[in-house]
């Protein structure tokens, strides 16, 4: 039995023992932030949106950066992202409109349509580069996330897996929820990306409208939800938890809490289950969460070590000719 608590507990709170069978009370994360992704430029000159990235990496370890590529105007992204490294991440792309034709160093290319993921292993380093192409209606819509590596992974050897849309599974709960499992376990349905070092749960959900949904999340991972359609509300006890927003009513200004919509990040506190509540028009939204590393991050551009010293022997082999082993 699971007792769906508005206010928060202790994640490992006991319930009481009934014939012998203690009862676990489930906790629900409360929301420690909500924020907006904001326009940015990147490759040869696409406009998008980051949700976060090239700052403060505790609150999101294991990742560290969540792109947002949607866009309906081909000249803001057709230049694409020509050649550049990746050494000690993961990059996890995920289509919904249009296609990503991409190639790499070790002679691997594909082409990604909607529905599609590819879930590129950088590891000890590979030189590749991604062409987006939007659809009849000129729409490239898709999410690009980072994911660390720990360090005794930071050298491996790169992979790639291109997972299909088809092969995606796709669950649907008698309200009409509906999730999408790029990877993990949820609701008895594994994901088809395997071997991953995060150990991450990657998540394509939609509320239908004015439903109340709880989800559960490992209590041991952090957790974010990164909304791209509808509005909703994430509750954090029993009050809906909002953009705090400032705006004109009766000709003066007032601080309101508006519905979380499009294009809005909200990053968890601990505990075991979220809650959302859907809008007028429902709400669609990545959950993502993983097991944080708790390990130091050198960062400089597409390149991810541990230390300075292995950051800028990377830099070096890249300037040498040698950073492919």
């Amino acid at each position: 039995m699971k007792y769906h608590q508005e206010h928060q507990k202790c994640p490992c709170e006991d319930g009481p023992e009934q014939n012998g069978i203690r009862e676990t009370i489930m906790s629900l994360r409360p929301v420690k932030s909500i924020s907006q992704s904001l326009p940015t430029i990147e490759g040869a000159g696409v406009r998008l949106n980051r949700a976060f990235g090239f700052g403060e990496t505790e609150a999101f370890d294991p990742f560290l950066l969540l792109d947002d590529f949607r866009n309906d105007r081909p000249e803001d992204y057709r230049a694409g992202f020509p050649w550049h490294p990746h050494r000690g991440i993961e990059t996890i792309t995920y289509v919904l409109a249009g296609t990503v034709a991409h190639r790499d160093s070790l002679g691997n290319k594909g082409s990604l349509g909607a529905g599609d993921v590819q879930w590129m292993t950088a590891g000890s380093g590979i030189l590749h580069q991604e062409m987006p192409e939007g659809d009849g209606l000129g729409r490239m819509h898709g999410f690009q996330l980072w994911a660390n590596l720990p360090s005794s992974l930071k050298m491996t050897r790169p992979r790639y897996q291109d997972i299909q849309a088809a092969e995606v599974p796709e669950v649907i709960d008698d309200d009409g929820t509906r999730v999408r499992i790029v990877c993990g376990d949820f609701w008895g349905r594994r994901g088809p990306v395997e071997g991953v070092a995060a150990d991450p749960r990657y998540l394509d959900v939609f509320v239908p409208p004015l439903i109340r949904k709880t989800l559960p999340v490992e209590v041991d991972r952090h957790a974010f939800a990164y909304v791209f359609e509808g509005s909703g509300s994430f509750r954090s006890a029993s009050e809906p938890f909002g953009v705090l927003t400032e705006k004109a009513i009766g000709g003066k200004e007032a601080l309101i809490r508006e519905r979380t919509g499009n294009r809005s990040l909200v990053l968890f506190e601990s505990g075991d289950e979220i809650t959302v509540a859907a809008g007028d028009e429902g709400i669609r939204f990545l959950l993502v969460s993983g097991r944080p590393l708790k390990e130091p991050v050198a960062w400089y551009g597409p390149i991810v070590m541990n230390t300075q010293a292995e950051l800028q022997q990377a830099m070096r082999e890249l300037r040498e000719g040698s950073f492919i082993r």
